[in-house]
Parts: structure tokens; sequence; C-alpha cells
């Protein structure tokens, strides 16, 4: 079983290569930031505790989205992998996530992080907001507060798996199949 943290900023091109090496690697795919809007457009309790946060461009809070994984963990506990997009968010969900892990007798093998240049995301993302009409790419001040908020909470996860020899950067930036080849190529490597 291979369990991946993809990583990036907002915009970096997770979906779309968590899509890919979904297909390819037959691999679950969880991205807490589409369970965290599919609950917002439901309306459930968790949606509407959670949609001050998201308009805002903050991060949900980290007892939430740790107990959403806790249970995807526990019902996907039997597949060839799973791809977790976009979490950990901050160090305590990445700490936390272990022990969940540990506890099904799993562990995260490798952390992929898309590397792109802030004004890159900016364009990508105002342009997704055009062309979706997600309401947190349609602001370009949101979309800029959600940069910051990675860059001081999110990206220092990486630093968490850097320490456990587990990170790998990835140059984000090119055609989709050769961002996808370059994920590949370090998934491969995995033992």
């Amino acid at each position: 079983m291979k369990n991946i943290v993809l990583f990036g900023g907002p915009g970096a091109g997770k979906g779309t290569q968590a899509a890919k090496l979904k297909e390819k690697y037959s691999l679950n795919h969880i991205s807490t930031g589409e369970v965290i809007r599919a609950e917002i457009a439901a309306e459930t309790p968790l949606g509407k505790s959670m949609k001050d946060y998201i308009s805002r461009g903050e991060l949900a809070p980290d007892a939430l989205v740790i107990d959403i994984i806790a249970d995807y963990v526990k019902s996907h506990s039997d597949c060839a992998g799973n791809i977790f997009d976009g979490f950990p968010r901050t160090t305590a969900q990445a700490e936390a996530f272990d022990k969940i892990m540990e506890r099904d007798g799993l562990k995260v093998d490798v952390m992929l992080e898309l590397v792109v240049p802030e004004e890159e995301l900016i364009k990508r993302l105002v342009l997704r907001g055009e062309v979706s009409g997600r309401a947190d790419d349609a602001n370009e001040g949101v979309i800029r507060n959600r940069i910051a908020v990675y860059n001081a909470q999110t990206a220092v996860v990486a630093e968490f798996y850097k320490a456990q020899g587990k990170y790998v950067a990835i140059d984000g930036i090119g055609t989709i199949d050769e961002i996808f080849d370059r994920l590949c190529a370090a998934i491969d490597s995995i033992e």
C-alpha cells in the first residue's frame, strides 16, 4: 500500500495530478477541500461551521479536519493506497495523522510538493475562478490571503516530512503530462 501526501499551494495542480495518479496507480484520492465544499453545498452542520472559514480563505480547524481524515483512513484501509490531497495542512495535523496511520498499521510513504511561484498560482486561480465560478477563486484578495496562509501555516509541514526523509519537491511548471511524469518518477522510486 502506498500512501502519498500531495502538497502545493492553492492552484498548484494537486487535483488535476491526483486524478491522473489515482488512475495510473489505482489509488484512492481524498481532497479535504472537496469534502468540505461538498459539506457546505449540502448545508450540513459541518458545512455550515466551515463556510465562514473558507469564505475568508482561512484553514479549517485542525480537530475537524483530523476527524474527517480519521474516518476516511478507517474506511479505506483495504486498498492499494491513498493520495491525500492538501492534507495535512499544519504540523499539528501531520503529527495527528502519523498517529492515525500508525494506529491502523499504515504510514505515509512520501510527501510530494508541487512547487509553483506565487504569481503563477494567482494567475491559475483567477483563471480557474472564471471557468468554475468557485467563489474562493474569484477574489484576488482572498486568493492572496489563501497563499499567505499556506506559506505561514502549511508550507512548514514540508519540514516535518523532510525530517522523516519523506519529502520530494516536484517542479510544478510545465505541461500537465510533464509534471505528471515527474510525480510518477518520484512515486516509482519508493520502495
